[in-house]
C-alpha cells in the first residue's frame, strides 16, 4: 500500500527525532496497525537514558494498542481478527521456531529473525522498519501476539493492558500467590499499582505497598485500588513495619517492581517468611547489590524468581479486566500526549520534571 508513517526515533542516548517510513506492503501472513495510542513504560525512559542498551536508531515503544488496517488472510484466520477490529499487541516478538518458542515458553525467545526479539528494540535498518509504538503505524509480523480488545474503552487506558498483565503475572502467577497469603510490593509506579489490583483479585489476605515520600500520591492509589497497608521507607523502617503488621512471621510473596533500586533486592529478602518466595522484576541495570548476603536466602529457604515479560493467558486476563470496568483505572491515568511530546513523555514519568507527579502516560498519534 502507499502511504507514509510518522514515527519518534532513538538515534543515541537522550537522541529523539521525528521520522517518516513507507508503510509496507502486507502479504498472507503478516498485517498493519494503525495506532490509536502506546503506553510509556519505565524501561522507556532506561533506553532513552542509555541504560537499556537498544541497537539504534530504533522507533521506541513496546505497549501499542490499535486498529488493524491491513491484515493478510491467514493471519486473520491465525489471529481470529479481522481489518477494523482493535488489538493489543504483546510486547514480545518472538520468532516461534527456537527450542523456547517451540515448547511454549516464547518470552526466553533467543531472536531469531535478526534482532532483539521485542518491539521497540528492533533498529530501523530492518524492513520494514517500523518496529515501535511510537508511530502512527506499526508492522505485525508472522509470529507477532495481539489479543482483541473493546473500542468502547479510552485508548489511554486501554494501553494498561501492559503494565496489568505484568502484575497479573509477576505478582499472581509465578509465586503462586494464594488466597489469603500476606503480599509485599516494593515500589508503586504503573507496575506496583497492577500489582496491588492482581493481588487483590487473587485474594490476598494482606497486601502492603512501599514507596518514598514523593511517592504520596500513588501510595493513595495503592489503597485506592486494595492496598491494605503503605510504608513510606524514608519515614518508616521497612522491615520493622512488615514484622509489626504480620506478627512476626514476614511476608509469604515479596514482589520488587523498583527500577534501579539496588537496595530492594536485600530488603525483599529481608522482609519475606521463611519459606516465602521473592520476584525480582525491576531491572537495576548494571549496579551490583550491596550488603547480598547468599546465606540468607539459604537459612530461610526462600525462591527467587526473575521476571521477565508477560505470558498469553496473563495479558488475556488484562484485557478482559479493563473491559471489566471493576476498577477506577482512569486514576492511574495522569498524562495523554501527542508523538510530538515523547521526550517530555519520557521526563515526566521519569520525575525529572518539576511540579508534575506522573503515574502513567499514553502517547497518541496527532493529525492522523
Amino acid at each position: 500500500m502507499g502511504g507514509r508513517a510518522r514515527a519518534i526515533v532513538q538515534h543515541g542516548v537522550r537522541d529523539l527525532r521525528a521520522g517518516t517510513f513507507a508503510l509496507p506492503r502486507i502479504g498472507d501472513a503478516d498485517a498493519l496497525l494503525r495506532v490509536e495510542a502506546c503506553g510509556i513504560c519505565g524501561s522507556d525512559y532506561e533506553q532513552y537514558d542509555g541504560a537499556l542498551r537498544v541497537p539504534y536508531p530504533v522507533i521506541p515503544g513496546h505497549e501499542p494498542v490499535g486498529v488493524i488496517e491491513e491484515i493478510g488472510e491467514v493471519a486473520a484466520r491465525r489471529w481470529s481478527v479481522a481489518r477494523g477490529e482493535r488489538v493489543a499487541v504483546e510486547a514480545l516478538l518472538p520468532c516461534g521456531h527456537c527450542p523456547a518458542c517451540v515448547q511454549g515458553a516464547y518470552r526466553l525467545c533467543r531472536g531469531g529473525g535478526g534482532g532483539p526479539p521485542v518491539f521497540g528494540y528492533r533498529p530501523t535498518e530492518l524492513a520494514p522498519g517500523l518496529w515501535g509504538g511510537y508511530a502512527t503505524h506499526m508492522y505485525l509480523p508472522e509470529h507477532a501476539l495481539v489479543h482483541r480488545m473493546s473500542k468502547e474503552i479510552p485508548a489511554e487506558l486501554a494501553v494498561l493492558f501492559n503494565p496489568l498483565g505484568a502484575g497479573l503475572r509477576w505478582a499472581v502467577d509465578l509465586p503462586r500467590l494464594s488466597v489469603g497469603e500476606t503480599i509485599v510490593i516494593l515500589g508503586p509506579g504503573q507496575r506496583g499499582l497492577a500489582s496491588v489490583i492482581a493481588a487483590r483479585e487473587a485474594g490476598a489476605g494482606c497486601i502492603i505497598v512501599t514507596g518514598l515520600s514523593r511517592d504520596e500520591r500513588k501510595l493513595d492509589l495503592a489503597r485506592t485500588f486494595g492496598a491494605d497497608h503503605t510504608i513510606d521507607v524514608e519515614r518508616e523502617d521497612l522491615a520493622a513495619r512488615v514484622r509489626e503488621i504480620t506478627s512476626g512471621a514476614g511476608a509469604d510473596v515479596v514482589v520488587d517492581v523498583t527500577a534501579y533500586a539496588v537496595e530492594a533486592v536485600t530488603q525483599a529478602i529481608d522482609i519475606a517468611r521463611r519459606g516465602g518466595r521473592v520476584v525480582l522484576a525491576g531491572t537495576k541495570g548494571p549496579a551490583p547489590v550491596p550488603g547480598f548476603l547468599s546465606d540468607r536466602v539459604v537459612t530461610k529457604e526462600l525462591a527467587i524468581l526473575g521476571a521477565f515479560g508477560v505470558d498469553w493467558r496473563a495479558y488475556e486476563a488484562a484485557v478482559r479486566l479493563i473491559e471489566s470496568g471493576r476498577y477506577p483505572l482512569e486514576q492511574m491515568h495522569t498524562h495523554t500526549l501527542p508523538l510530538a511530546e515523547a521526550e517530555r513523555g519520557l521526563e515526566l514519568l521519569a520525575g525529572r520534571v518539576t511540579g508534575e507527579h506522573a503515574v502513567h502516560i499514553a502517547l497518541v498519534p496527532e493529525g492522523d
